[in-house]
């Protein structure tokens, strides 16, 4: 069955055309390492994408690594700095980070504790998902290497500020890192403003394909490669470069840049309008930040009484319409969410996430879907979805 309203952006967006024509244009590139002339047009491909994702985040070309993803680019960063660390003095590192940041984040800076690599506090979000920077700066011991802040969480989309933490962590001597994979799509990412020392992205999460990513290391920061090899990529990153992907990524962020402001716009008047439309029903609460300027603006996060998760995923997968209960970065089973655990969120979860090709129809079709839905799984079951009576027609 075909998916007439695609709501879940946030796992991943669909490529833009300018990402495909790149994809397509080097998807059977020589080596990038090769000296010949073949190899090195793919090299300068390789090269006008670091371009690209350098302007588009305000720093330099020789800090930014292409990745696998936004996984690896997180582990590289994490783990990278720790070791380096490690190597450098006898003292045990500490690792200051949050509660509500990706696995991506959290599960390496837990294995480093685990094995005896390093110390770790997780410090504890506000209700709405957001981390008070005097709290993560109070956790900050002179044992502290590396502080790792989301700037926008992937559930909830809390925007966090970090501005505030980067020049007192300078002062220490701390290093910042930031998961900005949410962020890129609608807000302005600008690396040297934000002060950090090293970034995360996925090109799927703004329309590039799967399967490539971006690590931004500041110059001179001390960091262990994950896997040694060739040494490309200043040798923090071995491995052949995937010429096709990362032309592609490079496009997709410059095609990004030019449309955020506008889809910024659009996507503020959408959400908010879904939000106060489903959140209309008894037992219907938005998740996240009241100000609108403290939440990303693609993400509706909502908590629901009296109807049960996976009740309300197969109806929404019967009406044709793709949202999620939660974060799509595990391996699909099941569980509670630790972000919505450390924010004390309850109610049965559901994430909207608009992108670049919502439609206002995909936005009326979901709030008349979830306003016919809800009502109707509580009262015990539904009737022939063709029945759905749009929510105009019930006002």
């Amino acid at each position: 069955m075909a998916v007439t309203t695609y709501l879940d952006h946030a796992a991943t967006t669909p490529p833009r055309p300018e990402a495909r024509a790149a994809l397509s244009a080097w998807l059977d590139a020589a080596n990038a390492s090769s000296p010949h002339a073949a190899g090195q047009r793919a090299r300068t491909a390789v090269e006008h994408a670091r371009e690209q994702v350098a302007a588009a985040l305000s720093c330099s070309p020789h800090e930014v690594v292409f990745t696998s993803g936004g996984t690896e680019a997180d582990n590289l960063a994490v783990k990278g700095i720790v070791w380096a660390a490690r190597e450098r003095s006898e003292t045990l590192p500490h690792v200051v980070t949050t509660a509500v940041e990706h696995p991506a984040v959290l599960e390496p800076a837990r294995w480093l504790a685990a094995r005896g690599d390093a110390t770790l506090t997780v410090v504890a979000p506000g209700a709405d998902g957001r981390v008070d920077p005097a709290r993560i700066l109070d956790a900050v011991t002179p044992q502290t290497v590396l502080v790792s802040v989301m700037a926008a969480n992937n559930e909830l989309g809390s925007v966090n500020d970090l501005g505030p933490l980067s020049a007192e962590l300078r002062d220490r001597g701390v290093a910042l890192h930031t998961d900005a994979v949410q962020a890129l799509a609608t807000l302005e990412v600008d690396v040297p403003a934000w002060g950090v020392d090293a970034l995360a992205l996925s090109a799927h999460k703004f329309g590039g394909p799967q399967g490539v990513g971006v690590a931004v290391l500041r110059r001179g920061l001390a960091l262990e490669p994950l896997a040694h090899g060739g040494g490309q990529d200043r040798g923090v990153r071995s491995g052949t470069f995937a010429a096709g992907l990362i032309a592609a990524c490079g496009a997709a962020i410059e095609a990004a840049m030019a449309d955020r402001a506008a889809l910024h716009t659009r996507l503020r008047g959408w959400t908010d309008h879904l939000g106060a439309e489903v959140t209309a029903l008894d037992g219907v609460r938005r998740d996240g930040p009241e100000d609108a300027d403290a939440r990303l603006a693609s993400h509706v996060h909502l908590s629901i009484d009296g109807v049960a998760s996976e009740a309300l995923t197969l109806a929404l997968d019967a009406a044709e319409v793709a949202a999620s209960p939660g974060a799509a970065c595990g391996s699909g089973a099941a569980k509670a969410s630790h972000v919505l655990a450390a924010a004390g969120i309850e109610g049965t979860p559901l994430r909207l996430s608009l992108g670049w090709t919502t439609t206002a129809q995909d936005v009326d079709r979901a709030i008349d879907v979830l306003t016919d839905v809800i009502p109707r799984l509580r009262a015990g079951g539904l009737g022939p979805l063709e029945t759905l009576t749009p929510a105009r027609e019930r006002a």
